[in-house]
């Protein structure tokens, strides 16, 4: 029996992981796909909000404003990046003041500093290409930007080198009481435990029922994006919000750390917790209000487009810490916006509450730093021909668009809790994620894969799964024109 098993592998079942990994414990993370940062994390608006939306007293209200706090030294330490860029709440329109004053007092009783109304003149000094509507905006000057799946795969790499032992393909399929703990059954074993954390997003709700009776219900709640091409990164400057609603933040238009211009999302509950397909429907929505914001949107230079689910709970809060029927089963669930933000706070008030239980004392051993993998594209001449010098890897480009070399490639594969799939290295690289969306750079991505896992191009997947790429029947018979 091990001390802590964490489901889920996403921001939050990392950051879990991470803190916990601070105590003498034994501690596993059960991750359902072939990765890490496959569900919500890796598909958001990559937002630290300031927290001055979440209705007071609700611990979405709590854990934004504790974690925002959090990311200097979060950051600092996981060698993440991260932007202070500020935020602005957009009115477009002199009806919207109520609304502004509404969400600047509802700030304030939630503890956020820094919260001003600026008219016209200074909205449009700050963000000159600003629509012509834009009346006025509440300023946010503790909102941010930073890269989800980096901060996510930078919680993992620290976790597991301070002893987190992580299982990727192990959809957890039971969670049983057993004495002294739980007994978790899944697809890659079966693990007891004297504890269980719930960090399993969508599927949240399915792993708090099988063990207890107060009930959650998580409904999906896609969201629909656009990315623009990096000509346009200095367009804008803040993340630029429009007036929310019941359905969430409203459609915004913001930079991301890596250059790029984020508009969306959309917000449409449904059904399917699977169901991330974009629609006509939805990127029409997204267009009409992103221009309210940016009137001449440069429509031919959209990169991509993709959607994301968020795990709204139907308690329309977070849901966190032990479940009340189930003793040592602790809950992370109906964690959507702002739960990346909030990730950090949600994180050591788990670990904390866990290793109390436990009986746990912190490590004197623990090492808080994780160095990123160095980025050839973010380096100056003399440090790309030291790079090079030290590994000839450096010189060899894979990916053109976004930089990134061979070396870079190799390293993320390489690395604790590595990439096994085209879209792990995309994630950690940027390899893929560029003008041409991987056209250049898939087939030798699918090389070094192959050199580095020893495995067959017939093993190799876009995101796990059956997403391979290469058909085994044209391969094994040399139909190379064909294949």
């Amino acid at each position: 029996m091990i001390d802590v098993v964490i489901i889920g592998g996403g921001v939050v079942g990392c950051a879990v992981a991470r803190e916990l990994s601070r105590y003498d414990l034994s501690v596993s993370l059960l991750e359902k796909t072939d990765d890490i940062c496959n569900g919500q994390s890796k598909a958001n608006t990559a937002i630290i909000h300031g927290g001055y939306d979440a209705k007071p007293g609700t611990l979405k209200a709590k854990f934004n404003v504790l974690g925002n706090k959090m990311y200097d030294k979060i950051c600092k330490e996981l060698d993440v990046p991260y932007k202070w860029n500020t935020s602005l709440v957009v009115s477009f329109g002199q009806d919207g003041h109520a609304k502004l004053e509404e969400l600047k007092e509802q700030g304030i009783k939630n503890g956020v500093p820094g919260l001003s109304i600026i008219g016209q003149d200074e909205l449009r000094k700050r963000e000159p290409n600003i629509g012509s509507t834009a009346y006025e905006a509440l300023l946010v000057t503790n909102g941010g930007i930073v890269c989800p799946y980096e901060l996510t795969q930078a919680y993992a790499e620290n976790a597991a080198v301070n002893g987190v032992e992580f299982y990727r393909n192990a959809e957890v399929t039971g969670v049983e009481k057993i004495d002294g703990g739980w007994k978790v059954t899944s697809k890659a074993g079966t693990f007891t435990a004297k504890a269980v954390v719930n960090c399993a997003g969508l599927y949240s709700d399915v792993i708090n029922n099988m063990v207890s009776e107060d009930k959650l219900k998580i409904v999906p709640r896609r969201g629909e994006y656009y990315i623009v091409d990096k000509n346009y990164a200095d367009m804008f400057h803040a993340a630029i919000f429009q007036l929310p609603t019941k359905m969430g933040k409203g459609i915004l238009v913001s930079p991301t750390v890596d250059g790029t211009v984020l508009l969306g999302p959309t917000a449409e509950d449904i059904d399917d917790k699977t169901d991330t397909r974009t629609t006509a429907f939805g990127l029409s929505k997204v267009l009409k209000y992103a221009s309210l914001t940016w009137e001449d949107i440069p429509r031919k230079k959209f990169i991509t487009t993709f959607s994301g689910l968020r795990a709204h709970c139907d308690r329309d809060d977070f849901v966190l810490g032990e479940a009340p029927d189930a003793p040592m089963f602790f809950n992370a669930a109906g964690v959507e916006s702002p739960g990346l933000t909030s990730s950090p706070a949600i994180g050591v008030y788990l670990a904390e509450m866990i290793a109390d239980k436990l009986d746990s004392k912190k490590k004197e051993n623990f090492n808080p730093i994780r160095k990123g993998i160095p980025k050839f594209r973010e380096m100056s001449d003399e440090e790309r021909a030291k790079a090079i010098s030290a590994n000839p890897d450096y010189a060899k480009i894979v990916c053109r668009c976004e930089t990134v070399t061979e070396a870079e490639i190799r390293e993320a594969i390489r690395r604790p809790v590595g990439a096994r799939s085209v879209d792990g290295i995309k994630r950690r690289t940027r390899a893929g994620m560029g003008r041409c969306q991987a056209g250049f750079c898939t087939p030798r991505t699918l090389e070094i894969l192959c050199e580095e896992l020893h495995i067959s191009p017939l093993e190799v997947t876009k995101f796990g799964g059956d997403s391979k790429y290469i058909d085994s029947y044209l391969f094994e018979k040399g139909d190379n024109e064909n294949a």
